[in-house]
């Protein structure tokens, strides 16, 4: 029995020839230097928060060449299958603004290279698993039932943990040798019976030299040939990564692959699978690890770390933009100097680069995203702040959402105060914490929160927020308002300015700043709150003069 015939044996339903599959999916038409980039998960339900990193660098690489950006479905394995995953995937990159040319959507595809789920490429896979079989470099296995059995059963996990890694590689060897030649003794009888074969590729690679490369990041890399009979298609007739990946992006003219550096140990298998089919491969780009501290040491971000999880975020109320802006921190070296200096533009604005990437892991870090955060919702308008808080409430807080509400303008005036100009305020990190930043202009929130501090006399404290009470006139500008506190310091022996306290504070009960705090925890409940004057402007005489009764009367009776 020829290859040929051996070929048609295995695939007797493949018609098809691997030209005319080339001619289902035509070259592009793209500018020079335009990139055809990626993102090919697996749907397993949960979105990693390092999904960001090669999902933005390949939307860049597209974009900014004007290129073609595409979504790939890799749900080969049923086993991992989630319903519904693919949906949320594309929801979440969307939330954070990464949207495809091309791929899966609700209710179909877009795009003239589908299927753009691996599961229904099945037909096209075994084209060229039949013209690698005519060509003698991949050849059938069939295993036996017991086999079978235990492949399905092995737990990769546990068994890793106690591998003898030198006798399992010695093992590996002599179980290629014993399947390239038990094939063709059984093959015939094998088929006639209808036994289910595994498609292994026949390997033409010396473990001895050596496989060189030059990677979009790590710039020159060298690996040992593959030698390694891998597999190309399982008992079931689906394809393996390495099988489909090496098609898919071949048919769908994909230029660039952005990928975890994980994946660099497999690269000498995906070299040897593009020259066997004919292929060009595209340009690789291996993207480092995202790394965490624990203690002194780094250690890979695990799907079980605090902040692996991207739907954790809008949860916890980051503003999109904030870790859209925190990735491209650990992206691009070059880019906080960026938004230093263009606060307002779009991040799609920012000249990205491959050149700027690090060769290291990027160490994940909450406290520089907290950082960021705090930078960008500053430079955003109350509106957009008032917007961004009520729609994380109305998911995560609903009678906070009806709060803000019912009371949009005195909510947008909160959020105006300190905002704009060269040092806004700072803050709010995450919008859910606006509920305890401005609560209190709600009487339904209003507490005191925070006592007087020890070692001011009660009696002063009262006179001080009794002169205020008979004093106050909202028509004051902020200049004519904080002088009469200095008055009411002044006749309570409180220093005026801090000048005169610093050059005698012996001569003094306290200084203008405690008199202000008297006021402040009165008005807010707060030793910290916003400018005191425009609080005032916003909560109005009445609403001002009664918080401040209220605590002469209880607090301070």
């Amino acid at each position: 029995m020829n290859a040929f015939e051996l070929a048609d044996l295995l695939f007797p339903n493949v018609t098809m020839t691997p030209q005319e599959a080339e001619a289902l999916y035509p070259l592009r038409t793209l500018p020079e230097g335009a990139k055809v980039t990626r993102v090919a998960p697996s749907p397993t339900g949960f979105v990693h928060f390092g999904t960001l990193f090669p999902a933005f660098v390949s939307e860049r690489l597209a974009h900014q060449s004007g290129g073609t950006f595409y979504l790939r479905i890799e749900d080969t394995d049923s086993l991992r299958y989630v319903p519904g995953a693919e949906q949320d995937l594309v929801d979440t990159l969307s939330y954070y603004g990464i949207h495809f040319d091309e791929g899966p959507e609700s209710d179909g595809e877009t795009g003239i290279y589908g299927p753009y789920w691996q599961s229904r490429r099945k037909n096209i896979y075994h084209v060229f698993a039949k013209q690698l079989v005519q060509e003698e470099k991949a050849y059938p296995y069939f295993p036996s039932d017991e086999e079978l059995a235990a492949l399905k059963q092995v737990n990769k996990k546990e068994e890793n943990k106690h591998k003898d890694w030198a006798a399992q590689a010695q093992a590996a060897k002599e179980a290629q040798v014993a399947r390239r030649t038990a094939w063709m003794e059984t093959a015939e009888k094998s088929i006639a019976e209808g036994r289910p074969f595994v498609l292994y590729i026949l390997a033409d690679g010396d473990g001895e030299k050596k496989v060189f490369f030059t990677d979009l990041i790590k710039g020159k890399v060298e690996f040992p040939e593959n030698d390694e009979d891998f597999v190309l298609l399982k008992s079931d007739g689906i394809p393996t990564y390495h099988f489909a990946h090496a098609v898919d992006d071949h048919l769908m003219r994909t230029t660039t692959v952005v990928r975890g550096e994980e994946w660099l140990p497999s690269l000498p298998k995906h070299l040897q699978l593009f020259r066997y089919l004919g292929f060009k491969p595209p340009k690789y780009l291996h993207i480092a690890q995202l790394m965490r501290m624990e203690g002194t040491s780094k250690k890979k971000l695990s799907k079980r770390d605090k902040g692996a999880a991207l739907a954790d975020y809008k949860a916890m109320g980051y503003p999109q933009l904030s870790v859209i802006d925190y990735v491209f921190t650990l992206l691009n070296s070059n880019f906080e100097e960026w938004r230093r200096a263009n606060p307002d533009k779009q991040w799609e604005e920012f000249p990205f680069s491959v050149k700027k990437m690090s060769i290291s892991g990027a160490l994940f870090d909450f406290d520089k995203l907290n950082d960021v955060s705090k930078n960008v919702i500053s430079r955003m308008t109350a509106e957009k702040v008032y917007n961004g808080v009520l729609a994380w409430a109305k998911e995560y807080d609903p009678d906070f959402a009806a709060l803000l509400e019912a009371q949009p303008d005195r909510a947008q005036a909160a959020f105006a105060i300190g905002r704009g100009g060269n040092k806004p305020r700072k803050d709010l990190t995450v919008w859910a914490d606006a509920k305890e930043y401005m609560g209190f202009f709600f009487d339904s929130l209003y507490a005191v929160q925070d006592m007087y501090p020890e070692g001011f006399d009660i009696a002063d404290i009262k006179n001080a927020l009794q002169a205020f009470t008979a004093s106050f006139d909202p028509a004051d500008d902020q200049q004519t308002w904080f002088d009469k506190i200095k008055e009411i310091a002044a006749s309570i022996g409180f220093a005026p300015d801090m000048k005169a306290y610093k050059a005698d504070p012996d001569a003094y009960k306290g200084h203008i700043g405690d008199v202000s705090m008297f006021l402040r925890i009165a008005v807010t409940g707060k030793m910290n709150a916003p400018d005191l004057y425009a609080v005032m402007q916003i909560l109005g005489r009445t609403e001002t003069l009664s918080r401040i009764e209220n605590t002469i009367n209880t607090i301070l009776s």
